[in-house]
């Protein structure tokens, strides 16, 4: 059957030249304009990741796929790209629990599920019996000996920590100056990355900083340990922080996955 054009072709603007293309695609790319995209939210901000993640070298990527965090890689690097509805996450602190960790729906209790982060996140699944290699922190953390593994000069670990936090922007200077040298740290590289992207994505905080505690949490991952338990606390402590009038904190992005999954707005 032939088929006929016609109708759809007075909405076809004529092509007019190559510069009129190259603006009407710049006009594309101003996804500032999107409400909640990432670019409205000054806090949220974090214009160093994405370049900083285009420098890695293939062998710092292979060690963040080898350690489990390639789904995290993946939405850190398109993190500019991220839009947040607000609307509904706020929506979903007011039906949250505190004591049972859950959202009271009318008729129905539902709450974020280990497995389902695991699956969300791509991380490897926990079994019974792996509880010894369940990341978790029970004594006082000394973030300069985990640091040390990325740089032993005073001066960066300086401006990497301050209080009981450690700050994300300095860390990816560093990765930055690193692999514009082309030097051979690659685990060291991968590390540092591991600590922004995390950081970022599944413990973050406020003004590009993470706590000692989630430093640690993080650092372990190349060990091996499971952190699928740390971020979902992480997150649940948040939602209650939120719910009691307190600021909100934990991986956004998962919660929204998981509202993907489960609820139509």
């Amino acid at each position: 059957m032939k088929r006929n054009y016609s109708a759809f072709a007075e909405n076809i603007p004529p092509y007019s030249s190559p510069k009129a293309a190259r603006e009407t695609h710049a006009d594309l790319k101003q996804l500032s304009a999107i409400p909640g995209h990432i670019y409205t939210c000054p806090g949220l901000q974090m214009p160093w990741l994405v370049p900083m993640l285009e420098l890695l070298p293939p062998t710092s990527i292979g060690h963040l796929k080898k350690w489990g965090l390639s789904t995290v890689f993946v939405l850190a690097k398109n993190y500019n790209k991220l839009v947040h509805v607000w609307e509904s996450v706020t929506a979903m602190v007011e039906l949250w629990h505190p004591q049972t960790n859950s959202f009271i729906f009318p008729e129905f209790e539902a709450t974020i599920l280990l497995k389902e982060l695991e699956i969300m996140l791509g991380f490897p699944r926990y079994q019974r019996g792996e509880e010894l290699a369940i990341s978790y922190t029970v004594e006082q953390i000394n973030s300069w000996s985990i640091l040390a593994y990325i740089t032993t000069k005073k001066n960066d670990l300086y401006s990497m920590t301050s209080g009981m936090h450690v700050h994300l922007l300095p860390i990816a200077q560093w990765i930055t100056s690193q692999c514009k040298r082309k030097t051979t740290n690659y685990t060291a590289i991968a590390k540092a990355a591991a600590i922004c992207i995390c950081g970022v994505i599944l413990f973050p905080e406020s003004d590009g900083a993470i706590s000692f505690g989630n430093l640690s949490i993080i650092d372990s991952i190349s060990e091996g340990m499971k952190i699928g338990q740390a971020i979902l606390g992480f997150l649940y402590a948040g939602l209650t922080s939120a719910a009691l009038g307190g600021p909100f904190y934990g991986s956004v992005v998962a919660l929204e996955l998981w509202m993907g999954m489960h609820i139509q707005f």
